[in-house]
This record gives structure tokens, C-alpha cells and sequence, in this order.
């Protein structure tokens, strides 16, 4: 297996970071002040990484915890599919003939 760079070693524990504390469902001033708390610690981890990068990997992910589609502003409650539990019938309805 190939060495990783330093950023991309960060980039990757970020990533796990971001999916094990949960803060995708944080608001987003929560959200900015939990990435420049990781971003610090990150730091302290990887000297290697200048001001550039660090910026770059706190941009990163940032845009990482916004949804492509934001679910919040639009939700409709979704419509209840009827299930007909008739005696005999199968959930995935009648079987193909051969």
C-alpha cells in the first residue's frame, strides 16, 4: 500500500471525524465552531500541515456537512403506501409464469 501524504491522512481522519461526532445535524455556527476546534487539533497532529492547508481542509469540510438538497426548508410528510394483506397475496404481488 502506497504512503499517504500528510493532507490526505488528515482529509481522511476529518472525514471520519465529521461521521462519528454527528455534527452533520448540528447547526451550521455549531457546525463552524466544531471544524475550527478539529482543524486545531488536526494541527497539533499533523505539524506538517502549513496555514494553507489547513484552511483548505477546514473549507473542505465545511462544504462537506452542507447537503446537496436541504431537506429541512422542503419536506413533505411522505404518502403511506396501502399494504393489502389478503389471505394468499404476497408483498411483491403476483409471481412471474415462466
Amino acid at each position: 500500500m502506497a504512503k499517504q501524504e500528510p493532507m490526505d491522512r488528515a482529509r481522511d481522519e476529518l472525514f471520519s471525524h465529521i461521521h462519528r461526532c454527528g455534527v452533520l445535524q448540528a447547526h451550521v455556527d455549531d457546525q463552524d465552531s466544531w471544524m475550527s476546534d478539529t482543524i486545531e487539533y488536526l494541527a497539533e497532529r499533523y505539524p506538517d500541515l502549513g496555514v494553507s492547508e489547513l484552511t483548505q481542509l477546514k473549507a473542505v469540510g465545511l462544504q462537506f456537512c452542507k447537503p446537496v438538497i436541504s431537506r429541512l426548508k422542503h419536506e413533505e410528510p411522505a404518502e403511506e403506501l396501502a399494504v393489502d394483506e389478503g389471505p394468499g397475496e404476497s408483498l411483491l404481488g403476483e409471481p412471474r409464469e415462466a
